[in-house]
């Protein structure tokens, strides 16, 4: 078993049961895990707190069943909307107000449970003291945060504060008493009260704030202000957890659409006289097919992937037990025929039998569909060399792939839009606008011939709308097309060929003509639709959303950060996505 592979169970098998744990204890059953995420339904959570963040690669199990519990209770005691109203815009008072909220619900917990409250502990001090190993303490800022942070939840929870910083806050502790004693012995009396806590945690998270971001107090502790803006670096990671209380990452925005749902004939095209299917390396003149190439390489050169690694990990996730011929000669199995003589010349041989060998093949075809619509420009570079890396990688691993690309001929509609316009604009239309489809390469082209139209995806003119749900359609109708191998696959296989469609994409489906002449939600809810009839006729479709969440559309999604280029890093996500999605 590769490290990705156990690094992908492993994560599953952490969320699986933490999920649970967080669904027994809040009594909230649609609680699930995605991408590392929480979710309530399709509806990502807030992240609350930066403690209830643990690390698969630095923590252990005892730290994600206390960030559990601490969201579990979050969950039950909190009321959101009461804390929305009191939560403070500026950004670092937030931070601190969301702390403090998180420790009123940790102190609620029942004394008729002393395992939620050791776990809560537990993964409390291991923050604590990652926070303090890491050097951030060092600076003014830092330590006047961590000992806020450690004052109040002793204060809130009745516990002692960390015993191994303990020291080093004496100091601090004692400069902020005179300032922060009143609102810390009103947070410890009203834990069961929201509101009247909440006053309190203000007036903290206000008077801290001013100090965090260039009070005199926080100056006058400092000795050497360039190192107290080193270690303000390192806390910055601390802040931009805290601000992810909003949602870093942005949500695809989906909604039904009351024309598709009045239609009696469901989603339609007005006209598909003027929809194409067109060949990559028709869109470009060969000199410009050449450098588009060339400046791939450069890109995926820089970004320095092992494609022998990935190729091996894919190989782990996918590969299933094939037929390999047989073996003979052996002292059990089936009866060899071509033996059976020796049973004459050699009464004593047990040598009679054969039995079948197998070998872990992967059993699959794989599409790549890119949304190239106008959005997705900015990102053509580092989702070029993402797919073309993917692409190599299947083939290495004998899996069948293709890279297809969907947008549009024309914006606003073009032609479509004008026969509309020339019928007397008919209410509810349906689509209005020339679909294109771009073979950047098909399953039967080896790489090394289609590598040239993968380099399209650098053209900046081929991006235009995007009309997400007929372009999904049709990549399944190109998965289930059968291939030159396919005969020989399905002698050695004695499951079905499972097919996986990867879709990139930067943002809802968008089509000007059609949103105007239909409603705004008619193609995201087409989208939502084709996707869940897909899945259910099994093909596996995977929303790989870049900077973007895509789960309103996608039941199994990945978030990728690509503005700091293609790495090992977004491809362990990808491959991790890939590997929760085969086991759920």
């Amino acid at each position: 078993m590769t490290e990705a592979q156990t690094r992908a169970r492993r994560q599953q098998r952490i969320e699986e049961l933490c999920a649970a744990s967080i669904r027994a204890l809040s009594g909230i059953s649609d609680l699930h895990f995605r991408g590392g995420r929480l979710h309530r339904g399709r509806r990502a959570l807030p992240l609350y707190a930066p403690h209830l963040r643990p690390s698969l690669d630095s923590d252990d199990f005892a730290s994600f069943r206390g960030a559990a519990d601490g969201l579990a209770l979050r969950l039950a005691h909190s009321d959101a909307q009461l804390h929305k109203r009191l939560c403070p815009a500026d950004p670092v008072a937030r931070m601190l107000f969301e702390l403090l909220e998180q420790f009123r619900t940790e102190a609620r917990v029942p004394e008729s449970l002393p395992g939620v409250r050791h776990n809560l502990r537990h993964r409390f001090e291991a923050w604590s003291l990652a926070f303090h190993h890491s050097g951030s303490t060092e600076s003014a800022r830092g330590l006047l945060l961590y000992s806020v942070t450690q004052m109040c939840r002793a204060r809130v929870m009745g516990e002692a504060v960390v015993e191994e910083t303990e020291d080093m806050l004496e100091a601090t502790r004692f400069a902020l008493a005179a300032d922060l004693g009143v609102a810390l012995a009103g947070l410890r009396r009203n834990v069961a009260d929201q509101a009247a806590y909440g006053a309190h945690a203000l007036s903290i998270a206000h008077h801290v704030a001013a100090m965090l971001e260039g009070g005199e107090d926080a100056d006058e502790t400092s000795a050497d202000e360039a190192g107290d803006q080193d270690s303000w670096a390192a806390f910055s990671l601390l802040l931009d957890q805290g601000d992810e209380i909003e949602d870093a990452v942005a949500t695809a925005v989906s909604g039904r659409s009351l024309v598709l749902e009045g239609s009696a004939v469901g989603y339609r095209a007005f006209t598909i006289d003027y929809d194409r299917e067109v060949q990559a390396t028709a869109l470009a003149r060969p000199t410009q097919l050449k450098e588009l190439r060339e400046r791939l390489e450069a890109r995926i050169a820089q970004s320095g992937v092992n494609l022998v690694h990935l190729a091996r990990d894919l190989q782990a996730l996918l590969a299933v037990p094939a037929r390999d011929g047989w073996d003979s000669g052996q002292e059990e199995g089936l009866i060899d025929g071509r033996r059976l003589a020796q049973l004459i010349s050699s009464p004593t041989e047990r040598r009679l039998f054969r039995g079948e060998r197998s070998v872990a093949t992967p059993n699959c075809r794989v599409a790549l569909l890119i949304d190239c619509s106008g959005s997705m420009k900015e990102h053509s570079e580092p989702v070029a060399v993402l797919v073309d890396v993917l692409a190599r990688a299947f083939e290495k691993i004998d899996v069948p792939v293709e890279v297809l690309g969907f947008t549009t001929n024309a914006w606003n509609g073009g032609r479509a839009q004008r026969d509309w316009v020339r019928a007397g604009r008919p209410a509810h239309p349906g689509r209005l606008n020339e679909a294109c489809h771009i073979v950047f390469k098909s399953a039967d082209t080896p790489w090394r011939r289609a590598r040239e139209g993968i380099a399209v995806l650098l053209k900046g003119e081929v991006f235009r709308e995007g009309i997400d749900g007929e372009a999904l359609e049709w990549a399944v109708r190109r998965l289930n097309q059968p291939t030159r191998d396919d005969d020989d696959r399905s002698a050695r296989f004695a499951t079905s060929q499972r097919r996986l469609l990867f879709v990139f994409c930067d943002g809802s489906p968008m089509d000007s003509a059609t949103h105007l002449a239909n409603d705004a939600h008619y193609l995201d809810h087409h989208l939502r639709d084709v996707v869940a009839t897909q899945e259910r006729a099994g093909v596996e479709v995977y929303g790989v959303g870049v900077g973007l969440d895509l789960s309103p559309y996608y039941s199994r999604s990945q978030v990728l950060d690509l503005s700091s280029g293609v790495g090992s890093a977004v491809l362990r996500d990808v491959v991790g996505m890939l590997g929760r999605g085969l086991r759920r």
